[in-house]
């Protein structure tokens, strides 16, 4: 796997929306790039048609534009699990995917997953 760095605005982000979403689950899109360095994590943005609900978040992927800028997905955990589910790796959409567990704290409770459920290291880059 590639290194993954992520900027520290896209984590704060992640955890506000989240906590604005809680006690449903909030999904976010992860923008950024690929090169031959790692995965870049540069911004987030809302996908069109999200659903948030209690236990379970979603959007479909058929009314995403074409945009090669999104490497993943962020989501919430309001159970305080940290790592993936089984409907987690199925909807796997992108390259990596966050998951920010209740109560949303900045260093303890965001971790980066591949396709396979396996936890990435990344370094925190700033803006």
């Amino acid at each position: 796997m590639r290194d993954v760095y992520i900027k520290e605005s896209v984590i704060r982000s992640v955890l506000e929306y989240a906590s604005a979403c809680h006690p449903r689950e909030g999904i976010l899109l992860l923008r950024g790039k690929v090169d031959k360095r790692g995965i870049w994590i540069e911004e987030v943005e809302l996908p069109p048609l999200s659903i948030h609900g209690v236990g379970f978040s979603s959007f479909r992927a058929d009314m995403l534009p074409i945009d090669l800028s999104i490497v993943g997905t962020a989501h919430s955990h309001p159970s305080g699990v940290l790592k993936p589910s089984v409907m987690d790796l199925n909807r796997f959409y992108g390259r990596v995917m966050a998951i920010v567990a209740y109560p949303y704290r900045m260093s303890v409770d965001f971790a980066i997953f591949d396709g396979e459920g396996k936890r990435i290291r990344y370094k925190i880059i700033g803006d």
